[in-house]
């Protein structure tokens, strides 16, 4: 079953292909445009700006705050009864450092704040925070994937592992655009997103 979309797609497969090949051009748009430094940073409203930017053109729901419970395999993400309260938590935490930078990325993991793409908003607002505290940012191939997601799906209990797996991938050039375009792919890869190269849209 496809996600209610503007297209007006309801075909699986060739949803999933729309929706990637869009979002990923969108996001090529917002680095080469320079739109990604209007993106408030560390804040649930920047997260929000990135997630409208990527999903205007496919969803209703870009950038708004989800209307429904959400759950992956036997996670539930943040009831929606606390979802507001658990937002303005998070805008509250500190960002100014490495370790401080990853608890936030880990709560908004919790509280999973929009209907879909979630996880490749989130990965964007993380690079920008340690971007501009830390003059690094997660050079995301170095990452495996099933790695990454399970050191995720056990962050709420402890978040040494994602830490340290992101730790190992960091790197100091923080403006290269081919690695901007890599790790897009590779987020979307971790997704089960892996049809088109954003350096290619």
């Amino acid at each position: 079953m496809t996600l209610e979309n503007k297209l007006g797609i309801t075909d699986q497969i060739e949803w999933a292909k729309a929706e990637e090949k869009i979002s990923k051009q969108k996001a090529k748009q917002l680095f080469d445009s320079g739109d990604i430094h209007k993106v408030e940073v560390g804040t649930f409203a920047g997260l929000s700006f990135i997630h409208a930017y990527l999903f205007e053109d496919v969803y209703d729901f870009a950038g708004k705050i989800r209307d429904v419970n959400i759950a992956k395999g036997n996670f539930r993400f943040a009831p929606l009864m606390y979802l507001e309260a658990s937002l303005k938590h998070i805008d509250a935490m500190p960002h100014s450092t490495f370790d401080e930078i990853v608890e936030k990325y880990v709560e908004m993991n919790i509280a999973h704040p929009f209907r879909e793409g979630n996880g490749r908003t989130t990965r964007i607002w993380l690079d920008l925070m340690l971007k501009k505290e830390t003059q690094q940012v997660v050079d995301w191939n170095r990452v495996d994937k099933e790695d990454y997601l399970s050191a995720m799906q056990r962050s709420p209990v402890k978040d040494l592992e994602i830490k340290f797996l992101l730790k190992q991938a960091l790197t100091d050039q923080i403006d290269d655009r081919a690695l901007f375009m890599n790790g897009i792919d590779v987020s979307y890869y971790y997704e089960g997103y892996s049809e088109f190269k954003t350096e290619e849209l």
